[in-house]
């Protein structure tokens, strides 16, 4: 059971949607399968300094379009360039879905982990993407950023889907919430609903949106030496 501390210091919700991350269009675009797996909505991103970048809230205006295989397409991408920043190295890592994937397979396993999301809810995508639809070099750490924007803001029962990487991971094991064991990735599905439950109660409790609460824990976590 994870119970969140009652004085977690949360942003507010237009804070987070327009949490944005710079992105190199130049560096992406090569290495997708083809041009047309790159969401155009990328391409208004506003430009800070060198690099544009893009927000929770455009990610979110790409993932309506997620009934189509182009949609879900669009989705992966920009939910990989969102969580992925500038540098080649990460770009590279990312992008090893597309080299060790048929397309056909990638497009498969997005839709039958989404419609588990949409049918069974969150915990049910989550083990879809970690089990039977697993893509190749796609972790928990994404596919939960692909769960997340896929579920938009309305809610899937029992919990709206958010996400959980190795930044989440570190703050829930700095606060206290969960165990010494706890891993640093890699959650089995339980673990993932557990966390569910421990984001969405404090979010219960302090009238916010489990997001806020997400961000709250990736702001404390990226505070951690």
């Amino acid at each position: 059971m994870i119970v969140l501390p009652h004085d977690l210091d949360l942003p507010d919700h237009n804070t987070v949607l327009g949490q944005a991350i710079p992105f190199d269009r130049a560096r992406w675009i090569p290495v997708l399968p083809d041009a047309t797996w790159w969401p155009a909505e990328l391409d208004s991103c506003p430009l800070v300094g060198k690099w544009p970048r893009v927000d929770r809230r455009t990610v979110f205006s790409i993932a309506l379009k997620a009934d189509t295989v182009e949609g879900r397409r669009h989705l992966l991408v920009a939910a990989l360039v969102w969580g992925t920043g500038t540098k080649a190295r990460s770009v590279d890592r990312r992008t090893q879905i597309f080299r060790h994937s048929l397309n056909t397979d990638i497009d498969a396993r997005l839709d039958s982990a989404l419609a588990a999301l949409q049918g069974r809810g969150a915990a049910e995508g989550y083990w879809a993407f970690n089990n039977d639809q697993h893509i190749p070099y796609l972790g928990a750490a994404f596919f939960t950023k692909v769960l997340y924007f896929a579920g938009g803001e309305s809610p899937v029962r029992p919990y709206r889907p958010v996400i959980l990487d190795s930044v989440v991971s570190r703050a829930l094991k700095n606060l206290g919430t969960v165990g010494a064991d706890w891993p640093q990735n890699g959650w089995t599905t339980d673990q993932y609903r557990q966390y569910l439950k421990g984001v969405h109660d404090c979010a219960q409790k302090r009238g916010v949106l489990p997001e806020q609460v997400e961000a709250a824990l990736f702001s404390c976590g990226k505070q951690l030496p």
